[in-house]
């Protein structure tokens, strides 16, 4: 399979090891972003191959798991509003807000639809005009452009009835947020490639350049993320702080302009709560005044609505690199798929989900 094999090629990943054992003369910590690069590190036991002196800590790379608590709760209480259809992906009906999730929500009768595009959302304001619909507007730069093009689409059909419950966030403040905490341990990223493909590379160059820390673009098969780690420790070795794309493939320097353009019109760069972590600075995005309509905070009042993080969650540790998940006191016993206390034991892409998939008999 194109784009596939090749990237899962044993002998590549072997070649490449050796060859990152071989650059390697001093203890190294490198943090992969994505979370969908945390479970192929993890999957095909990539960890274990490199020398003992790189150390791999797992960032805050799934927008699941950083969604913050009150905005669960947000999403519950207008899913329960009577007249409502509210759609989400669905990966986010089983993360746990401070009562309920809204898988719970629909087994009580409410009215939540998984959707796979938001896009059906707008589809379902159409074909419901007498029933307020809700999209739960949640991911980073990836899911952005899209989530632009449906409230663009609504505004054109004039639909009176479409609403977002926006939780967008972006990927280079919260870098920043990680490399300032006290205690960081992180020396070199591995960034996110999907993310890039919509953003492009401008916005890492500061970073690198201020906390003197290479940035290597990377995808998600075990070649791509054997070839980032090689970079990124080049780099550090040789005492470099540059931005590098391993995933050509996909990204280009400049992103995809369109959707950019399109990200511009709808969101304005805004402060987000992120969950486990608190509120970072430029952040996140949230509708502009132009599309304040189409915001559903606004409009079923919900925008107060707070919430705090069960104490015996260590999520936010887990999601700064402080802490791996079977470091937690719950994980796999208190903490399961089954019965999550974070979200990153629910996510596709959460830390806990991967451990407690590869991990947890050792």
């Amino acid at each position: 399979m194109r784009f596939i094999d090749e990237y899962r090629d044993p002998a590549a990943v072997h070649c490449l090891a050796a060859a990152i054992r071989a650059a390697t003369t001093r203890p190294w910590s490198i943090m992969e972003i994505c979370g969908g690069q945390t479970h192929a590190i993890l999957r095909f036991g990539l960890d274990e191959m490199l020398p003992h002196e790189i150390s791999l800590i797992h960032g805050p790379g799934c927008p699941v798991c950083v969604t913050p608590i009150e905005m669960l709760d947000k999403a519950a209480a207008i899913a329960c509003r009577p007249g409502v259809i509210f759609c989400s992906f669905g990966d986010m009906l089983r993360v746990p807000g401070s009562h309920t999730d809204l898988l719970t929500v629909k087994s009580q009768g409410h009215d939540v639809r998984i959707v796979y595009s938001p896009m059906d959302a707008v589809a379902l304001a159409r074909r419901h005009p007498d029933r307020q619909v809700v999209f739960f507007a949640v991911g980073f730069e990836t899911t952005a452009p899209a989530n632009a093009m449906a409230v663009v689409q609504a505004d054109r059909l004039g639909l009176e009835n479409f609403r977002v419950l926006v939780s967008q966030v972006l990927v280079p403040p919260a870098m920043r947020a990680v490399l300032s905490a006290p205690g960081s341990r992180v020396q070199g990223f591995l960034a996110a490639g999907h993310v890039c493909t919509v953003a492009g590379l401008d916005a890492y160059k500061p970073i690198a350049e201020e906390f003197h820390v290479p940035i290597v673009v990377t995808g998600f098969e075990p070649v791509d993320i054997l070839q980032g780690i090689l970079r990124c420790v080049r780099q550090l070795e040789a005492d470099r702080h540059e931005v590098e794309n391993q995933y050509a493939r996909s990204v280009r320097p400049q992103g995809n302009r369109e959707a950019l353009r399109l990200m511009t019109e709808v969101f304005e760069v805004v402060p987000r709560k992120w969950r486990g972590i608190g509120k970072i600075p430029a952040s996140g995005l949230g509708l502009r005044e132009t599309y304040a309509k189409y915001d559903a905070d606004r409009q079923f009042g919900v925008a107060q609505i707070t919430a705090e993080e069960p104490a015996i969650c260590i999520a936010g540790q887990i999601l700064q690199g402080h802490k791996n998940p079977h470091e937690c006191p719950a994980f796999a016993t208190r903490c399961t798929p089954e019965r999550p206390l974070g979200a990153p034991m629910v996510s596709a892409e959460g830390a806990c989900a991967a451990y407690y998939q590869y991990r947890r008999g050792r």
